[in-house]
């Protein structure tokens, strides 16, 4: 019995503190302006005290089960997407599966930063192809807003908190539905370039994003046009089949600059990146989650997802909604 991975439903979870551009106007030496005309953020959410990665997590398993439908023990795994867990360990997947009441299946986390929903969804697909699952919940989340310097303008008004989440559900028969093709990329030669500089074996603490902007822009840009084009090439589709683009939701001129190296119009790519900021392995669910529950998404449209982060990794999927 040959299976492929479709999705049966989508949700998402924002905290609910609103924290505009103007908010760091008052200790950094920034604007409004500044901050919109250099990544197009307007604004973002950030966690509240107590609120912790899980439980955003947990929120957006439960919104995307809803939607389809299903209950947790109609699950058979987890996989959460995310470089800010609650802990060292347990991972964050086995805590949605404690809190969901689920009394089967297996959960792990993902890390791969920004692209580690792509990797996550790769992992879910595979799964389902192999018969170790029928049904995935994958999940990104983040709570960014922890790992931020406050005092580097370059960074902290970039990034914020959030979850989205899919289910995937492996069926018999149309092969044309659900995930095509996936292309998976990394170069740890550039690790330096985006980075966070603590953890548990060097310095015992949680660190701070570290980043060179213009040397992520420029391999962001080439690479995930690249990667988009590798995942058409698998399918003999081509730009121009494509219905949406959904990318990662780092910064405007990367989505711009990538969707113009595609041939790819605007119309034609979500973007949310105004309204949640860089919210890491959460923005491409957070992003397919909103554009489903607004009706821009529609049964049959063809839908390009790709992300880069650090380590470097990248990658790209492409699946039939």
């Amino acid at each position: 019995m040959t299976l492929h991975s479709v999705v049966r439903g989508a949700g998402h979870r924002l905290p609910d503190r609103v924290v505009h551009n103007s908010e760091f106007e008052a200790r950094l030496d920034t604007s409004d302006d500044w901050i919109r005309s250099r990544s197009g953020i307007e604004r973002r959410h950030f966690a509240a005290e107590g609120e912790y990665t899980s439980d955003l997590a947990l929120a957006a398993a439960r919104a995307a089960l809803a939607d389809a439908g299903l209950g947790p023990d109609d699950i058979d795994a987890v996989i959460v997407a995310t470089s800010t867990p609650d802990f060292t360990f347990p991972a964050v997947a086995t805590l949605v599966q404690g809190r969901l009441g689920m009394t089967r299946g297996f959960a792990y986390d993902v890390q791969a930063v920004c692209a580690g929903f792509v990797y996550a969804l790769a992992n879910a697909d595979a799964l389902i192809r192999g018969g170790l699952a029928r049904r995935v919940l994958v999940i990104g989340a983040e709570t960014f807003s922890r790992i931020m310097d406050w005092t580097d303008r370059s960074t902290c008004v970039l990034f914020g908190d959030g979850a989205g989440a899919l289910v995937l559900e492996g069926i018999e028969g149309d092969a044309a539905r659900g995930i095509l093709a996936v292309d998976l990329q990394s170069d740890g030669r550039q690790a330096g370039i985006l980075h966070v500089d603590g953890g548990v074996s060097s310095t015992q603490t949680a660190g701070h994003l570290r980043m060179q902007g213009k040397e992520v822009f420029r391999h962001a840009v080439e690479k995930l046009a690249a990667t988009a084009t590798t995942v058409l090439e698998r399918t003999g589709a081509t730009a121009g089949d494509v219905d949406w683009l959904v990318p990662h939701q780092a910064n405007l001129r990367i989505i711009r600059g990538t969707a113009a190296k595609m041939g790819l119009p605007m119309e034609r790519v979500v973007v949310t990146v105004q309204d949640h900021g860089n919210t890491s392995a959460a923005s491409i669910p957070l992003a397919l989650s909103v554009a489903h529950a607004d009706g821009r998404l529609k049964p049959g449209d063809l839908v390009l997802t790709e992300a880069i982060g650090g380590g470097l990794a990248w990658g790209s999927v492409l699946l039939r909604w």
